[in-house]
């Protein structure tokens, strides 16, 4: 394990590693990632983890690595499994581990931890990762509009429709709001349900047996959404056409949302397919638009409502409440391809940021999560993965 095991001197260097997946992980001045991950993991989770890879291995690979004996990598893979850090894929009656980025991934299973301390350090490290979301071309968030505002809008994607995806779905949890939990812990809670994060397919298992969410049906998902949507919160899958996760948020809570607030242009930013417009002709003035709107994008001018387009991010929810049916959606300018899955998201990302993860772009961005996890399986079973794996890191691809 070496002889930084047990000391602090891990901690910059596990900083480092999380840094170089697609995510990203960068470097305050105040040292708060540092201590966030001081807390997330002890010196010894922190050591393997640094030997986890972005593709599912079984533990005597990893053990193999960090020079620990099969047996002990299992018992330690597993307990990190169970705090979050590492993916857990079952292949037969064996189990794969791979390595989680910071979000989303590692940090969403973290609510046990959750103190005064805690919260206050998630939304200072909050304000440095922003620019880490947005800051490029593929993002790994979008903005999707809210079901009822796609009712009267027309050539709606597939992707967008909410509903539509949700129906689909085999597998389907449900989790506590990461940042209205962290709000309510600092006694800042704006009342918003807090049960709205979700998770699907593949992904579902690892938040559902780890403690961290529960495994709901289409039924009750859609009511979900219904009471999200009631409730203005937001819908920001991962920004893929296949749906593997959303949050529901606000921007008086989400570390997302509340960040892109403050500038500006907040529409520049965000990746999203629509746009709000006010027919001043209908407007009555009610002000529902205003109160609803999380982007402060809506305004009084000249006797009516408007829509400021460089705030408007899309999300449809001034549409929910509007009694006079005067807002519509319409396509926004420029809008940026959607990835087709999340490995097809990652490894745009990894190839902007000049890493070698975006150079497996061309074999993931055709499969769907399940296939692409059913065939690291299969290679494991078949003895090709080990192989493969090692002419990848003498190549310094993962």
């Amino acid at each position: 394990m070496g002889e930084a095991t047990g000391s602090r001197e891990v901690y910059p260097r596990l900083r480092e590693y999380l840094d170089k997946l697609p995510a990203g992980y960068p470097e305050t001045e105040s040292g708060v990632e540092i201590r966030l991950l001081e807390k997330i993991f002890t010196p010894e989770e922190a050591e393997v983890f640094m030997h986890c890879k972005l593709v599912a291995e079984p533990p005597s690979a990893i053990g193999e690595r960090c020079g620990m004996p099969e047996p002990e990598a299992r018992e330690m893979l597993e307990r990190m499994a169970k705090k979050g850090h590492v993916f857990e894929v079952p292949s037969g009656d064996k189990t794969l581990y791979m390595a989680l980025p910071w979000m989303p991934g590692i940090i969403e299973t973290q609510l046990n931890l959750m103190d005064e301390e805690f919260a206050r350090m998630l939304l200072e490290h909050s304000r440095v990762y922003f620019p880490t979301w947005t800051s490029l071309e593929n993002q790994m968030f979008r903005v999707i509009p809210v079901d009822s505002a796609i009712e009267t809008t027309p050539a709606v994607e597939t992707y967008d429709r909410i509903r539509d995806l949700v129906r689909k779905q085999k597998q389907i949890s449900v989790m506590p709001c990461l940042c209205r939990e962290t709000q309510g812990t600092l006694d800042n809670d704006c009342g918003r349900p807090h049960e709205t994060c979700f998770v699907f397919g593949p992904y579902s298992r690892h938040f559902v047996e780890n403690g961290d969410g529960r495994y709901i049906g289409v039924e009750e998902a859609l009511s979900i959404l219904d009471a999200c949507e009631r409730n203005a919160l937001v819908l920001q899958p991962v920004n893929a056409r296949e749906l593997n996760g959303m949050c529901c948020c606000c921007s008086c809570c989400c570390f997302m949302l509340d960040n892109l607030r403050k500038l500006p242009n907040p529409a520049a930013v965000v990746q999203s397919s629509y746009q709000a417009k006010i027919d001043p002709g209908l407007c009555n003035l009610c002000g529902a638009c205003l109160e609803r709107c999380q982007m402060d994008a809506a305004t009084e001018v000249e006797g009516s409502m408007t829509v400021n387009l460089a705030r408007c991010i899309g999300c449809g929810l001034c549409l929910s409440e509007c009694p006079e049916d005067a807002i519509s959606l319409f396509p926004k300018g420029g809008t940026r391809h959607v990835p087709t899955n999340v490995f097809d998201t990652l490894t745009r990302i990894a190839g902007e940021r000049d890493l070698p993860f975006g150079k497996f772009n061309f074999f993931v961005k055709h499969a769907s999560s399940p296939t692409f996890f059913r065939s690291l399986s299969f290679l494991n079973r078949i003895g090709l993965a080990r192989p493969v794996v090692k002419q990848l890191e003498k190549r310094g691809l993962v």
